[in-house]
């Protein structure tokens, strides 16, 4: 499928995806939407805590933001492709910005302001999931798809050094609930940009048949039900899922190692540094052949870096093998290809959001279980631990996803629930 605004023929790299116009709309767009995210994260923890005095409700706010997402991501992922994309995503973000309207009210308790929560990181999933198929429309399905997907997780993990900076000297000039009020502008901005950014496009699977939660459900299935398609989605997954263990466990390790406060921030930001530097490469140094080639080696070896954990390295050769942890994920270009070759057209809604909601909700089972096993062994063991397992089941992953590579193309088909 040809993007909507062919670019021009002397555009390179990323260039030639900022050429595309509606891409133009849905970057910033997105960039948007996730200052209001962080912005609204910050305001309401600092808000929840002030009226209450908890450190728990406090804590609560994040972890409000990522507990809904598999549920969210499973019964909700019909919405993806029974209704037209953009009339999905500008409805998303008005329903965010509604929320955050709601919270930023004086009269809105705490349980409201957690419920509201709540109701923003349902949606969640649906939108992001909604935003990448229709990535597949607005670039095609093939290269500038791959380079428009690295951009926005460039954005992503951008706004994880920057983000929480920026609120935080926002704080020092408004009130939470004043802050509130900007994220509930940056998610109209958001909507307008879709809105008049975008072309209409009709729902990519018809209306279904039946109620949401069976269409959610059935496509859900169908996808995790197919060989590859679910060896691919789990190798989304596993990296990450044991990335976050050093990042969960920076402040006990800084204290076990004699690091300071300041090292914290570093050893949290170690990881985001080397994912962009590693995804800006891949996508502006490498063709889409050797990007392909470096998928399984890159994800099979990105948690052997973690390793080093196991001497009880000081600040500067942890910060090193963190940033190369990062680094390693620039196997997502390549996967990103092999993932929307995998689907069908008509299943690709659900089948992103499915894909999006596993991988906050991962994340989170892996941040739990770390902190679980640094309450019986040493940070430092917790770490390398993480290394070696993760590595063992990216490894085993790899061999799967080898071992299907015949059925993609020609014979790989999903069936529609």
């Amino acid at each position: 499928m040809p993007p909507s605004t062919p670019p021009t023929a002397a555009a390179t790299g990323y260039r030639r995806v900022f050429a595309v116009r509606e891409f133009r709309a849905v970057f910033v767009a997105h960039a948007l939407s996730l200052l209001g995210v962080v912005v609204s994260e910050i305001a309401l923890t600092v808000l929840v805590y002030g009226l209450t005095g908890s450190p728990l409700l406090s804590a609560l706010t994040f972890a409000l933001g990522m507990l809904p997402y598999l549920v969210g991501g499973t019964l909700l992922s019909g919405i993806a492709d029974r209704c037209p994309p953009r009339l999905v995503l500008v409805v998303c973000d008005l329903v965010c910005a509604g929320c955050a309207g709601l919270m930023a009210l004086p009269a809105t308790p705490v349980a409201g302001l957690l419920a509201l929560r709540c109701a923003i990181a349902l949606v969640a999933p649906v939108f992001n999931g909604t935003r990448m198929a229709t990535l597949t429309d607005i670039l095609g399905d093939g290269e500038l798809f791959v380079l428009g997907r690295s951009l926005l997780r460039i954005v992503s993990q951008s706004s994880v050094l920057v983000g929480f900076g920026v609120g935080g000297v926002l704080l020092t000039v408004v009130s939470p609930r004043g802050a509130l009020t900007i994220t509930v502008c940056t998610f109209v901005a958001s909507a307008l940009l879709l809105r008049w950014g975008t072309k209409r496009r009709p729902a990519r699977g018809g209306s279904g048949d039946g109620a949401l939660v069976r269409h959610s459900l059935g496509g859900a299935r169908d996808v995790l039900g197919d060989r590859r398609v679910r060896a691919l989605m789990l190798l989304f997954w596993a990296p990450p899922m044991f990335m976050v263990v050093p990042e969960a466990l920076a402040a006990p390790y800084a204290d076990e190692v004699g690091i300071g406060v300041a090292g914290v921030g570093l050893l949290m930001g170690a990881a985001p540094v080397g994912t962009i530097a590693g995804e800006l490469y891949a996508g502006s140094a490498l063709s889409a052949g050797t990007r392909a080639r470096i998928v399984l080696p890159l994800a099979s070896l990105a948690l052997v870096p973690l390793t080093v954990y196991a001497f009880t390295p000081g600040l500067l050769p942890a910060l090193v093998a963190l940033a190369l942890t990062g680094a390693a994920s620039a196997y997502t270009l390549g996967l990103d290809r092999w993932f929307v070759d995998a689907v069908p057209d008509e299943l690709r809604g659900r089948a992103m959001t499915v894909l999006t909601a596993g991988l906050m909700t991962i994340q989170g089972v892996g941040m739990a279980l770390a902190g679980l096993a640094a309450e019986f062994f040493a940070v430092s063991t917790v770490v390398a631990g993480a290394g070696v397992i993760g590595t063992v089941c990216c490894l085993l992953l790899a061999a799967e996803v080898r071992s299907t590579e015949s059925r993609d193309g020609a014979d790989h088909h999903v069936t529609d629930g």
